[in-house]
């Protein structure tokens, strides 16, 4: 199941991303709206992942184009150190029950 990781400082991004990677999971990560737009649009994604720095407006929008394009789950996420404790405590379990509702 594929994830989109949106947040606002590239560099936690690239944290989510490297942990969901190592951990076997496919998921990708953008830190504009425009680019988790583009891309939440143009393919498939199973879980959208949105981080805390996101602002409540740009928020909705995105759950609700997430929604339009059969995102199955939408995780708001704030991330603490360590980060790669957090993920796999508080996002790869509701990654794998989406996949397994699937």
């Amino acid at each position: 199941m594929r994830t989109l990781v949106l947040g606002r400082t590239p560099a936690r991004v690239t944290d989510v991303l490297s942990t969901l990677r190592a951990d076997g999971f496919h998921a990708e990560g953008v830190s504009t709206d425009a680019e988790a737009r583009t891309l939440l649009e143009a393919e498939e994604f199973g879980v959208l992942i949105i981080g805390g720095g996101v602002e409540p407006g740009p928020r909705a929008a995105l759950k609700r184009i997430a929604a339009e394009h059969g995102v199955r789950r939408v995780i708001d996420g704030a991330l603490t150190a360590p980060f790669d404790a957090y993920v796999r405590r508080e996002f790869e379990p509701l990654i794998r029950d989406t996949a397994a509702e699937a």
